[in-house]
C-alpha cells in the first residue's frame, strides 16, 4: 500500500503552496466514485471542478487516449491534424458554424476572447477597448483574465492589472447600460455564475445584454467553461434564454480531464484575425483533441442531454427538499441541470458540512462562502443522488442542529 502521509510530504516539500488542499491522496477512479491510495472510497460530485464529464475510466475515452498517445502526442500548429480537424468542426457544428482556437486550459480561452474582443474593436476605432465584466464572475488566473474576474480578493497583489476593465453587478442591466459607451468593446459574462455561487441570471437579462451590445457595437462575449458541454442539460448554457454570443469559451469537461480550452467566435469576429496574430504550442494537439472528440459526440446526444436534464431536476427538488427540513440553516437551493448550489444561512456551516462530507466519503465543496456546490460528471445516476442527499442530510443535523463543527 502506498503511503498517504509520505506523499503528501514530498509534495508539501516541493509544490507550491498555493492550494489549501484537504489530506487525502487520489489513487484511481471508476464512474462516479473515486478511491484513495488507503483504499477508501468516494462519491465524487465535484467532477474535479467540472471536468471529468464523462466520469472516471469511461472506456472509450481511455481507448480513444491511448490509440492516439501510440501514434501522435504533439506536433505543433505549424502542421494539420485529423484529430484537430475533426474536434474544430463538431465544435463549430455545436457553435453556429463559429470558428474555433483550441489552447490548454480555461484562462487561456478566455485571455483569447479578451484579445478578439480587443482586436475585432480595433476595426472600428483604436479608442473602442473597454471589456465589461460582472462583479462576482470568474475568469481565470493570466493578468487579463485575473482583472476580468469581478472579485478584488483575487486581485490584491498583483497590481498594478492592465487597464481597460471595469465591473457592473450581475443581473442589474440598468448599471450596465450606464457604463456602456461607444467605446466599449465587449460584456464578458458567465450565463450562471460558478464560483460565485451558482448564481443564475433572471428572464430575459442575457437577451437585454444582447441588445445593449448591439446598440453600442460591443461584442457579448460568454464564458461557459464551467457551464458549458451540456451541464445544464443544454450543450451551452446560454440557449436557454435563447441568446447567441459573438464569443463563446470552454475548457474543463472539452476532452473529458485531458488539458484543453477553446475559445469560438463568429464569422465578424474572425476576419480580424491573420496569421501570426495568436497562437499557442501545444493547443489543439492531437492527443487533447482525440479525447475532445470522443466527449464532444457523447455528449452533443439529445438523449444523453435529456438524462441530465433529468437527473438535474431530480437532484434539485431533493435539495429543495432538504430545504424544507432545514429552513433555519438554508437559505436557498438554485441552478440547473448538474450545476447546483445550496446556500447555508452560516459561512461557517457550509464550510465544515463539505468537510464533513469528505470525511463521510462524499466530494463536493464550498464556494462564494456559503455556497455547496454540486458539479458532478454528467453520467451521475438518481441512485448517487439519492446516496449524496442521505449523508448531506445527516451532515446537516450533525453541524447545524447540534452545533457539531
Amino acid at each position: 500500500m502506498k503511503n498517504e502521509n509520505e506523499i503528501i510530504a514530498r509534495d508539501t516539500a516541493s509544490y507550491l503552496p498555493v492550494f489549501a488542499r484537504y489530506p487525502i491522496v487520489l489513487d484511481h477512479g471508476d464512474g462516479s466514485y473515486v478511491w484513495d491510495v488507503n483504499g477508501r472510497k468516494y462519491l465524487d460530485a465535484l467532477g474535479g471542478i467540472a471536468v471529468n464529464v464523462l466520469g472516471h475510466n469511461y472506456a472509450p475515452l481511455v481507448n480513444a487516449i491511448a490509440a492516439q498517445a501510440a501514434r501522435l502526442i504533439h506536433v505543433s500548429n505549424l502542421y494539420y491534424t485529423e484529430a484537430q480537424a475533426d474536434a474544430a468542426a463538431k465544435l463549430s457544428q455545436l457553435t453556429a458554424g463559429g470558428k474555433v482556437f483550441f489552447g490548454n486550459s480555461g484562462a487561456e480561452a478566455n485571455e483569447g476572447a479578451i484579445k478578439a474582443a480587443r482586436k475585432y474593436a480595433h476595426t472600428i476605432s483604436p479608442d473602442k477597448s473597454q471589456i465589461i465584466t460582472a462583479l462576482g464572475s470568474f475568469h481565470g488566473r493570466t493578468l487579463a483574465t485575473l482583472t476580468a474576474t469581478g472579485q478584488e480578493k483575487f486581485h490584491k497583489g498583483f497590481e498594478p492589472l492592465p487597464g481597460g476593465f471595469d465591473y457592473v453587478p450581475f443581473n442589474d442591466i440598468a448599471a450596465l447600460e450606464a457604463q456602456m459607451s461607444e467605446n466599449t468593446a465587449a460584456v464578458m459574462l458567465e450565463p450562471i455564475q460558478g464560483e460565485g455561487g451558482v448564481r443564475m441570471p433572471s428572464d430575459g437579462y442575457l437577451k437585454e445584454v444582447r441588445e445593449l451590445c448591439d446598440k453600442h457595437d460591443a461584442l457579448l462575449i460568454f464564458d461557459e467553461i464551467q457551464t458549458g458541454m451540456g451541464r445544464t442539460g443544454t450543450f451551452y448554457a446560454y440557449e436557454a434564454q435563447g441568446v447567441m454570443p459573438d464569443v463563446v469559451t470552454l475548457a474543463k469537461g472539452l476532452a473529458g480531464g485531458v488539458p484543453i480550452g477553446a475559445f469560438v467566435v463568429t464569422e465578424k469576429v474572425a476576419v480580424a484575425f491573420h496569421a501570426g496574430d495568436h497562437g499557442s504550442t501545444f493547443g489543439g494537439n492531437p492527443l487533447a483533441c482525440a479525447a475532445a472528440n470522443v466527449v464532444l459526440d457523447t455528449i452533443a446526444d439529445e438523449t444523453f442531454l435529456r438524462e441530465v436534464q433529468s437527473v438535474g431536476t431530480y437532484f434539485k427538488e431533493a435539495l429543495r427538499g432538504l430545504q424544507e427540513k432545514y429552513p433555519a440553516h438554508i437559505r436557498e437551493v438554485r441552478g440547473t441541470g448538474l450545476i447546483l448550489g445550496m446556500e447555508m444561512q452560516r459561512n461557517e456551516d457550509a464550510a465544515a458540512i463539505a468537510r464533513r462530507m469528505l470525511e463521510q466519503g462524499v466530494i463536493i465543496n464550498c464556494t462564494a462562502g456559503n455556497v455547496l456546490r454540486f458539479i458532478p460528471s454528467l453520467i451521475f445516476s438518481k441512485t448517487e443522488v439519492d446516496e449524496l442527499i442521505a449523508v448531506l442530510d445527516r451532515c446537516i443535523l450533525d453541524i447545524c442542529d447540534r452545533g457539531g463543527l
